[in-house]
């Protein structure tokens, strides 16, 4: 991977501005990875440090510094993985409810990226850092389902690109408490940090960013509703958020649903990560799986009151 690269403005990119200017000319980087590389100074024009919204002139001297990954302090585990796909570029793997996606303070064994560092034998991309690599999208420990693994740099900047752009399709499955009203809508309400909990989220908290769920009922039981949730972005317990926020949270929910919600049988909510689909970073095939519901789900399902009709 690259490490330092030192770039002269032509005329034709005269005003310019910087984020947009490096995308086009360093392939290797998403926007999103060049935006965070200038936020964290690692950027100068002219020998200045500068923020993504400077514009550029005809004759500027951009340096970009790429730092190079560094070395791993998570150990490679022999745990077992559910693999969906694989290829030389990517994976997608079927998490199961209570493993850990990656490390953490305290909890540097048995995650998803112990798994993969033995797998992949360590060829993950090093975008996300130390302690996620190849780690492109995350869910929640006690959330079952799909998620993908980029191997290479490229593979990861090409799937965050279409996770940014809302082109990456994400359809969840939950049972939530109660009977929802509407069979079918959009929840449209911007997520931010929650001003009461730094550990929580909170429709309209701090630094708030658009959050856009499409919802359908599958089938209505006593006092539950089993419903499929499509993400058109991709906030931090945007479905947990969104459905509490409609009145309806996520059953076994204990963060964002009441006491009462601890079911358990559960052992965290009733959530899956059933449907991805996406092109492929590199021969842009499109590619979609569908995990189906998992054994816990099903029998959650078994364990409540028969669907009404």
């Amino acid at each position: 991977m690259m490490n330092n690269v030192i770039l002269v403005v032509s005329s034709e990119f005269q005003g310019e501005r910087i984020d947009k200017y490096l995308s086009d000319n360093l392939s290797e980087l998403s926007r999103s990875h060049i935006q965070k590389l200038i936020e964290e100074g690692n950027v100068s024009v002219n020998d200045k440090v500068i923020s993504k919204c400077v514009k550029l002139k005809a004759g500027d001297s951009i340096t970009v510094d790429v730092p190079l990954p560094k070395e791993l302090d998570v150990s490679p585990q022999d745990i077992p993985i559910d693999i969906v796909y694989e290829d030389d570029y990517l994976l997608v793997v079927n998490k199961p409810k209570g493993m850990v996606v990656h490390p953490a303070a305290g909890n540097f064994d048995g995650t998803l990226v112990n798994a993969l560092l033995h797998h992949c034998k360590g060829r993950l991309s090093g975008i996300n850092g130390v302690i996620r690599p190849g780690i492109v999208h995350r869910i929640d420990k006690d959330t079952s389902g799909l998620l993908i693994v980029a191997k290479t740099d490229a593979a990861h900047n090409g799937l965050a690109e279409q996770i940014k752009d809302h082109s990456f399709k994400r359809v969840y499955d939950a049972v939530v408490i109660g009977r929802m009203k509407e069979y079918s809508g959009v929840i449209d309400a911007p997520i931010g940090r929650s001003s009461r909990d730094r550990k929580k989220q909170a429709v309209n908290g701090i630094n708030a960013k658009p959050a856009i769920t499409l919802y359908n009922v599958v089938n209505y039981y006593k006092g539950f509703t089993h419903a499929k949730f499509e993400l058109k972005t991709g906030r931090t317990h945007q479905i947990r958020v969104h459905s509490a926020y409609i009145g309806h949270p996520v059953a076994g929910d204990m963060v964002y649903g009441p006491a009462k919600n601890n079911l358990p049988f559960l052992n965290g909510q009733c959530l899956n990560a059933t449907i991805i689909g996406f092109n492929h970073p590199i021969t842009d095939e499109y590619l979609e799986f569908d995990s189906g519901l998992p054994e816990y789900f099903r029998e959650f399902l078994n364990k409540i009151s028969p669907p009404e009709t």
